[in-house]
């Protein structure tokens, strides 16, 4: 459960591996870090999110590098963010003494974080006080497959050995003696560590405090422009700024999560690198940001999805953060993956799937943009067209759907409703602007799909929509999208049908759900896999819309609660246990905290969503 002021707790390992829950998150808009509960630092990729990573013990704790602050005899620690900021504070308590360590990513000086435009300064400040007696504070800065160290200006020059093209440079307020040492420090008394990359600071004045100062100052104007009062709300304002770690700031597009390869479930097969930009991800995360105060990054995400779309000539599901193609999908045979779970992989072989929702996603992103003002090119529109012809046919077509299951494929209900979605948006727009197309066509073919998704998915038997559109009885959690995407009103009877029968059959218990049942629906791959998160937030949203208030606040505070200390979530988590599975921190799950709370909110002002 979120805490702002949580206890201290001792250390767990779980084969060696600190759980997901005892993680937090530090980023500047250009890359990210995880941190640890022992004041580790197991997950950094550089320069960017989607680069090699320099750490990586989060997936081989024996070989994949690391960089950690912490007191020998480790007894217990806690971890706090500063209010409303991205800087984070772990308390590490010893057999001797107490000693704080603040962590950030930091922004450069007068950073406006609501400007489309980097704000990083290629540098990680590390800085440890002791609070209370003394501590023998261990500092171990080991890249993924070593590095070398030699004196540099007022520090370290620091040459990884499998990035030959990082030039790091560690500085510190105390001698360095290589990239192993300790410090005895008594009450009082800190270390201050700054690590660059990209450049070197040999005349810079070394003041950790004022860039951790002016990073926290950058966030809170950030925070400024936050509006909600609602449920929830401390849980929330954590949700926008994970969401804003997540967002690359120079290019508006969205990571769906920071790392890669975190198996759902542990020991399974299920291992995806998720640091890549999924159309889907950025539509959802827009209704979202905007209705708490955010429009600038909405906007931003608006533009990387249109931009996108016209440099590739063709919708794709998934691109790398710079708008290019996402690499292949690869297996790293050297990492052992946490907790021993392989394959660790990078790239995304999804990322050339059929997955029919696309079209709906950007269509509704162009209905978006144009409704806040924007412009669209002609081009742009002949493409648009095109993208609406090209649903009016897809959607009969079998597809890999929204799960990207690896197999050949159905005609999933959901994709058929996104198609909808890029018929009707592609029919509004020309019918408010008057542009040239096949707008009546659209308009028509719309309103028939929507009445053929009504009636073909309709199992008469199970009373429920299904998964897929030729019937049968299946249930998806997808299903419960399509009210959100306005393709069928939640309050019709065979959508309220269809939440009750997801509900009951896709329950993993204490509101959970999971996303469907693989005897009913195989994916292609081996083993089941946990409850997904955000599945059960769309479920909050349909209750708030059929009237079902108290339903929805009663499973929204459940879901919340879920949240770790830090008020993180991952993808999945594990009904029987509690515990996060899968990559994290997951955008889609904190678009879900936001998005309900927003929702959940209005209905009971009687406002509708």
């Amino acid at each position: 459960m979120h805490d702002p002021d949580p206890p201290f707790r001792p250390v767990r390992r779980r084969e060696g591996y600190l759980p997901l829950e005892d993680l937090g998150l530090i980023g500047d808009g250009a890359t990210a870090a995880l941190v640890g509960l022992d004041g580790s630092i197991p997950w950094m990729c550089l320069p960017r999110f989607d680069a090699d990573p320099l750490f990586c013990g989060l997936l081989d704790r024996a070989r994949g590098g690391h960089f950690t602050l912490a007191p020998e005899e480790l007894v217990e620690a806690r971890q706090r963010y500063e209010p409303d900021t991205g800087v984070l504070t772990t308390e590490l308590r010893s057999a001797t003494g107490l000693v704080r360590v603040t962590d950030a990513l930091v922004l450069r000086s007068g950073a406006d974080l609501t400007d489309d435009a980097p704000a990083d300064r290629a540098e990680l400040v590390r800085t440890a006080v002791v609070l209370d007696g003394t501590v023998r504070l261990r500092m171990d800065l080991e890249p993924r497959g070593g590095g070398q160290a030699q004196a540099l200006f007022s520090g370290l020059e620091v040459r990884p050995s499998r990035r030959p093209d990082l030039r790091l440079h560690l500085r510190s307020n105390r001698p360095l003696t290589g990239l192993h040492c300790t410090h005895d420090l008594r009450q009082g008394e800190r270390l201050d560590l700054v690590l660059s990359w990209g450049r070197f600071h040999r005349h810079h004045r070394f003041d950790a405090d004022a860039m951790l100062r002016s990073t926290a100052g950058a966030w809170r104007r950030w925070m400024g422009h936050f509006q909600y009062h609602g449920p929830e709300e401390p849980l929330v304002r954590r949700a926008a700024i994970t969401l804003k770690l997540c967002d690359d700031w120079a290019s508006g597009s969205l990571v769906a999560a920071p790392t890669s390869s975190l198996p759902a479930p542990i020991g399974g097969i299920r291992n995806w690198d998720y640091r890549y930009a999924w159309i889907r991800d950025a539509a959802f995360a827009v209704f979202a940001l905007r209705r708490i105060g955010f429009g600038g990054e909405a906007d931003a995400f608006l533009g990387w999805v249109l931009d996108a779309f016209e440099s590739s000539r063709r919708p794709r599901i998934m691109y790398a953060l710079d708008g290019s193609l996402v690499p292949d999908e690869v297996e790293d045979t050297e990492l052992e993956g946490y907790q021993r779970s392989t394959p660790v992989r990078w790239g995304n072989g999804a990322a050339d799937q059929r997955q029919h929702d696309v079209y709906g996603e950007i269509l509704d992103c162009a209905d978006q943009w144009l409704r806040l003002g924007g412009d669209i090119q002609p081009t742009l529109w002949a493409n648009l067209a095109k993208l609406a012809d090209a649903a009016g046919q897809a959607w009969r077509q079998p597809d890999q759907g929204i799960w990207e299951v690896r197999n050949e494929g159905r005609v999933f209900t959901y994709s058929a409703g996104m198609c909808q979605v890029a018929l009707d948006r592609a029919a509004t727009i020309g019918e408010r602007l008057g542009l040239p197309g096949k707008v009546a066509e659209w308009r028509a073919l719309a309103n028939e799909l929507r009445r053929l998704i009504l009636e073909r998915s309709w199992d008469e038997e199970a009373q429920t929509l299904s998964a897929h559109l030729d019937g049968g009885g299946a249930v998806d959690a997808s299903l419960l999208a399509l009210p959100l995407r306005q393709v069928v009103p939640a309050d019709h009877p065979r959508m309220v049908a269809t939440a009750t029968a997801v509900a009951e059959r896709l329950s993993a218990g204490d509101g959970l759900l999971y996303r469907y049942l693989h005897d009913e629906s195989p994916d292609g791959l081996a083993g089941d896999e946990g409850a997904f998160v955000l599945c059960s937030f769309w479920l909050v949203d349909n209750l708030a819309a059929q009237g079902r208030v108290d339903e929805a606040e009663t499973l929204y505070a459940s879901l919340c609660a879920r949240a770790s200390p830090l008020g993180l979530l991952s993808e999945q988590i594990d009904p029987s246990t509690g515990a996060f599975m899968g990559n994290f921190p997951q955008a889609f799950s904190h678009i879900g905290i936001t998005a309900s709370g927003v929702n959940l909110a209005r209905a009971k002002a009687g406002v509708n969503a």
